[in-house]
This record gives C-alpha cells, structure tokens and sequence, in this order.
C-alpha cells in the first residue's frame, strides 16, 4: 500500500506530493463520511482504497484543490466534441 506514494509515477499523476497528500486527505474525508468506493477491492482500509481509486484514474484534484470523480467517456465521442470545439484555422490566422 504505502509502496504507492514511494513511486514517483504516482506523485507525477496528481502534479506532486503536495497534490498528492491533498487528494489523498480530503479523500479519506469524504469515505469517513459515507461516500462509496469507486473500485472494487478486497479491503475495507480506506487509505488502500483512496491509493487504488488514484492508481486506476477514478479522482483527481480540480483547479478549486476540490476531489473530483473522473468521469469515463468513449473515447470517440471525447474526440468528436474535442474537433468541434477546435476552430478551423489557415495560415492567415498564424
């Protein structure tokens, strides 16, 4: 469990140990307080939970340093809304 936070790909998903330590606290807050567990695993440590919860992309820490849950999206409907968005562009605009 504790190897997680030894590893630096860990710390690098979350922007840092600060980041980290943050998401991990406010977190196990929020299971302290009744909220379900977004993975499924064979433990009723929270910690274990909260590690395996940023392991698997499930939470991350907005711009508000707020826990947020990942929403999942199909990825071509991701791409689709990401090129609608995007405005055509030619060279007289550079």
């Amino acid at each position: 469990m504790l190897e997680e936070l030894k590893d630096e790909e860990t710390v690098n998903k979350v922007g840092g140990r600060f980041k980290l330590s943050t998401l991990i606290q406010k977190r196990l807050v929020q299971l302290n307080q009744g909220s379900r567990a977004l993975v499924n695993v064979d433990t009723h440590d929270k910690m274990s939970i909260v590690l395996q919860e940023i392991m698997q992309d499930k939470i991350i820490l907005n711009m508000d340093n707020e826990v947020e849950q990942v929403q999942e999206m199909d990825l071509d409907a991701t791409i689709a809304a990401a090129e609608s968005e995007t405005p055509d562009l030619d060279a007289s605009d550079l």
